[in-house]
């Protein structure tokens, strides 16, 4: 993935969302990060309606950061309508939850994620995790261009 693609994280807590972005400066992403805090708003970011109509201010990004667990719109079903939108689906989409349910995990991949990781609780494992998400999916894939 190169340093100008997007990534967006759909996280609702302000401390998960912080913890992943530090973990991945501290791992040597460059990329730009965005966030919305529920998956209403991320469906009006990957679609830019409302308040992210300006397409060239919020660009489609090359990977989703995705929690199951959100306010309004869940992820399960923002993840369903990302996969099921011709112009979306091909965005990698990884799971990054605390939920380790079997049904979650398979729910998830029958419905097109790409991975599915869950949040470690303790800190220095979570930095560890974000560098091994960033090795793989940043320095090793090949991620489709956005359009």
């Amino acid at each position: 993935m190169t340093t100008n693609q997007p990534i967006l994280i759909v996280e609702d807590s302000p401390e998960d969302y912080e913890a992943t972005v530090r973990a991945f400066r501290k791992a040597g992403l460059a990329n730009p990060i965005f966030h919305c805090e529920d998956g209403d708003e991320a469906l009006d970011f990957l679609s830019n309606r409302g308040e992210f109509e300006n397409a060239s201010l919020y660009p489609k990004p090359g990977i989703i950061l995705l929690d199951l667990n959100l306010p309004g719109t869940d992820g399960r079903e923002v993840l369903s309508e990302i996969k099921a939108d011709k112009n979306l689906k091909r965005i990698p989409v990884v799971i990054l939850t605390t939920s380790n349910d079997e049904k979650d995990v398979r729910s998830c991949y029958e419905a097109g994620a790409n991975s599915y990781i869950q949040k470690p609780v303790n800190m220095e494992r979570f930095i560890r995790a974000v560098q091994m998400l960033k090795d793989y999916w940043f320095n090793i894939s090949i991620l489709p261009k956005q359009s």
